[in-house]
């Protein structure tokens, strides 16, 4: 599993959105991306990391940031889990992890003591030309904005 670092090129990215719309991470060419990996739509710890990122979405954007969410649940899945809590931005369905894994966020975890293979929560700034500002692996839900904030304040 490849470990990003700052200074990576982000791997490209082409996945349905809850709408069913392709975004691609040329989409967002010109401006910063949060994206964010996380396990399954609508379960405790996503739910928080999901509304936390929802709640400072308008700041984030007057920052010039737009915010991704990935995860391996299907388009519909991810359509109600946006529409339960209003979030707004886009949920990308990684079904087959391909995503995931070109990002190094798919491995084997424990889950109630048992070893399981899923994603491990993880967060990634991207600047304008692609390049990976900031990588977070095994990121606690309600760090992932904290945390980019504060390397957007670094790197400005």
């Amino acid at each position: 599993m490849p470990k990003l670092n700052p200074g990576d090129q982000a791997p490209p990215f082409a996945l349905n959105d809850q709408e069913g719309h392709l975004v691609s991470l040329a989409d967002f060419h010109g401006k910063k991306l949060l994206l964010y990996f996380y396990p399954k739509a609508d379960t405790p710890g996503c739910t928080k990391q999901a509304c936390s990122v929802r709640d400072e979405r308008e700041d984030l954007a007057s920052l010039g940031l737009a915010v991704v969410g990935v995860s391996p649940d299907e388009p519909n899945r991810q359509k109600k889990f946006d529409g339960k809590y209003g979030l707004g931005f886009p949920l990308l369905s990684d079904a087959d992890h391909a995503v995931a894994q070109a990002y190094g966020v798919w491995g084997e975890k424990t889950m109630y003591g048992k070893k399981v293979k899923g994603i491990i929560r993880s967060s990634f700034l991207i600047d304008e030309g692609g390049k990976i500002i900031g990588a977070w692996f095994k990121v606690k839900p309600e760090d992932t904005v904290p945390k980019a904030r504060l390397a957007l304040d670094i790197a400005a």
